[in-house]
């Protein structure tokens, strides 16, 4: 989208440094729209997908994220877009590949509307094939990142009474097997928005959580090329006695599978969209979106409502 009114800036959404210069340039443009009467919104979807509000994705040749994929280079974009009517303040927060992430906002008179942190990396492997580094690189972005964006504008969010939304996952509810560094992460921001929400509910700021299912059809971000370069990866990488306690054969089984979910999940993220405007917009926004198919959907309230064994005999085991 081309706009004359939209400023755009580049940054790590992992580095202090870089998130408090954004926080800087967003209150510039703030006082430079208060005193032109106002601001309005600039939004496109991530999913490749256009809304009348937030969400704003760019791509960098490898590909945009919603909530399933790995790589772990560190960019980000903060896009903001002035106009006349200032009713709101919106920010939305999101990786690709490598990280990138791409705010847009709404400003008002007396602060920022709604905060979506939509940054997030993935990765597979089970715990003993997955290094230490992992599961760092992971949460950073995934955990840590969406911590220190918040922190960053929560005195903005609290100034307009707005929003925070925060996209998790359905594996931010329940766990599956080699995915734990992205789980973990994604449990992390289950508990953080949880929380929050508690702590904001003086101020009058709403806090949402998103949990979208499986949408690696419509993204295209998990690729048959991807999960053998990971593999490759990961077994070169592991301990001897990893290799040999569990054999080649057992780790190329988990791999067919992974590369069968390639072409699985929705191809239409419009319910994804709908459910993060309805958590910025509606006067009454849930706790939490399960923007999924029903198979998924069924799936997570059964793990997370039936006892651990009953679950684990359906669907582990």
């Amino acid at each position: 989208m081309k706009s004359d009114r939209m400023k755009v800036v580049q940054l790590n959404v992992c580095s202090e440094e870089e998130v408090a210069e954004a926080v800087k340039c967003v209150r510039k443009h703030l006082q430079e729209t208060e005193t032109s009467k106002g601001a309005h919104i600039s939004e496109h979807s991530t999913f490749h997908e256009q809304a009348e509000f937030t969400m704003l994705s760019t791509e960098t040749g490898k590909g945009a994220h919603v909530s399933e994929h790995s790589t772990f280079h560190e960019q980000a974009e903060f896009t903001m877009l002035s106009t006349e009517t200032g009713k709101g303040a919106h920010v939305s927060e999101h990786t690709t590949f490598h990280e990138q992430a791409e705010f847009t906002m709404l400003s008002t008179e007396t602060g920022l509307w709604a905060l979506v942190n939509n940054a997030g990396v993935s990765t597979f492997g089970e715990v003993e094939f997955t290094s230490l580094e992992t599961y760092k690189q992971v949460a950073d972005v995934n955990l840590w990142g969406t911590i220190r964006v918040t922190k960053a504008f929560l005195p903005l969010i609290r100034r307009a009474k707005g929003r925070v939304v925060n996209i998790a996952s359905m594996f931010g509810r329940m766990s599956n097997s080699s995915r734990s560094p992205y789980c973990v992460s994604k449990y992390g921001v289950e508990a953080f928005s949880d929380c929050l929400r508690y702590e904001m509910h003086r101020w009058g700021v709403k806090v949402s959580i998103i949990e979208p299912g499986n949408f690696i059809a419509a993204t295209g971000i998990l690729t048959r090329d991807i999960v053998m370069e990971t593999a490759d990866k990961l077994w070169k990488e592991a301990p001897q006695i990893v290799q040999e306690d569990y054999g080649r054969a057992h780790f190329d089984r988990h791999v067919s599978v992974l590369k069968s979910y390639c072409n699985s999940g929705l191809r239409d993220v419009a319910i994804v969209i709908k459910d993060i405007t309805d958590a910025v917009m509606s006067c009454y926004p849930y706790t939490r979106y399960n923007p999924t198919d029903a198979y998924w959907w069924i799936r997570l309230q059964i793990m997370t409502h039936l006892p651990a064994a009953i679950a684990d005999r359906l669907y582990i085991y």
